[in-house]
Order: C-alpha cells, then structure tokens, then sequence
C-alpha cells in the first residue's frame, strides 16, 4: 500500500506513520519513509533544522518545491512508501502563515501546481495508493499541543478549527479523492493502537490481493525467524 498522510498538526500523522512501519516490518516487508515537508525538515539535524528556518523565503520555496516533485518518484517506484504531508500541507500552511514574518513558512507558494502532483500519480495507474486524512475535535488537539509541543510547532491554537476547514476544503479538490483513494480517520478518543486498526479495515477495499494476503497471515509473538521446510514458508518465535 502506498500511504500518503495528510492532517493538521497533532491529528497523529506520525504516530501512525511509526505505527504502521513497525506493522510491516514484522511482516518481513521494507517501507520508505518521508516526513520532510514540514519547516523544518524533522529528518535534518538540530544544526540544520536551526539553520533553516531563518533560510531566505525564494530558498524555502524552491526547496520545498524540489521536495514536493521529487516525492512523486517515491511514491511510484517504492511498494510502501509511507509520505507525511506532501503538496496538501504545503498549501495549507504556505497561506495561513507565509506572510508572518515570525513564522517558518514563505509566502508565494505555486499553488498551480497541486494537480499537476496529483495527475503524474494516477497517470501511473498504481493500483493501491491511498490518501489518509487524519483529523481530531479542537479539544483534542490543544490538549496535544500542550502535553507533548512540537519543537518546531507550525499551527496557533486560535487557528485550529479554520486549519481543519482548510484540510477538508483541499482535501475537496484532490483528484485522489474523486478517485475514491480517500480514508478519513479521527483519533479522537482513540488510542494510537485502535487508529491503526481502523486505517487497515477503511483501506482494505484500496490495496491489492498481495497486501490482503500478508495481512491475514498470523505473526507469532517476539522476535521471527523465517524458515521453509518442504517450499512451505514458516515464521517461527524466536
């Protein structure tokens, strides 16, 4: 399945994203993991993400363009790529905060271009993406932000309900939902373990009789040692 997570911050993107590696690599299968799209970069070092939030605005938005594009190759050639944000948040954030000049983000994002993502996607005809939208009640949200901030927090609690109308509003316009390739999943109440659980049933229709396959197969408790005997494969607790 190839999972791209889209959501306002704190809806859980990332714990689902972690939750969801782990689940496939029990399964004996890689993922290609790609959170880079938030400012800054969670994947760069202290050093650099210090660094780049004070980059020059034509440099974030050239970056972050290059980012976008060069995503869509990952998302066609890895089996399980697992994508936070993409073009979606971009938009989101470029025109809720670009034009403060306290915050991270650049203004002048090139947002002709949202489709464009879209369209090179589906021209692959890949036949198990999936656009998960998670989202949470306002509440739930503040309480995130306060029992466990971001260190480079992007959204201002006064803005959550018009940033979650911002997400359903472009969220609108994805061609991958008019395809039918969208999963809304709301965390509210929900423990990281009962959203996963949720995201596997809602995207059973989407993904293909391999990824059915694996995930009826029973995984034995501990650490698995893959063995075959007689050409029948075996996963054995170590």
């Amino acid at each position: 399945m190839r999972s791209i997570f889209v959501g306002i911050e704190y809806a859980g993107k990332t714990t689902l994203i972690d939750l969801l590696q782990a689940y496939y690599y029990k399964r004996g299968r890689q993922t290609h993991n790609d959170d880079h799209f938030t400012i800054p970069d969670a994947t760069l070092s202290p050093e650099s993400r210090a660094a780049y939030i004070h980059y020059p605005n034509d440099v974030k938005e050239r970056m972050q363009r290059m980012q976008l594009h060069y995503h869509i190759d990952i998302i066609k050639n890895y089996p399980h790529p697992l994508i936070g944000g993409w073009h979606i948040e971009e938009a989101i954030y470029t025109a809720m905060y670009g034009h403060d000049p306290d915050h991270s983000y650049y203004p002048n994002y090139h947002y002709a271009f949202q489709r464009h993502y879209e369209v090179q996607v589906l021209e692959a005809r890949l036949p198990d993406v999936v656009l998960f939208h998670l989202t949470a009640d306002d509440e739930t949200i503040r309480e995130r932000m306060q029992t466990a901030p971001h260190e480079y927090q992007i959204i201002k609690s006064q803005d959550i309900p018009e940033l979650k109308q911002r997400f359903e509003a472009e969220l609108d316009q994805s061609l991958l939902k008019k395809g039918g390739r969208l999963v809304t999943l709301d965390t509210t109440g929900k423990t990281p373990e009962e959203s996963l659980d949720e995201l596997l049933l809602k995207s059973e229709p989407l993904v293909t009789d391999g990824e059915m396959a694996m995930r009826a197969v029973a995984i034995p408790e501990g650490d698995l040692e893959i063995r075959y005997e007689n050409g029948v494969r075996k996963m054995i607790s170590g």
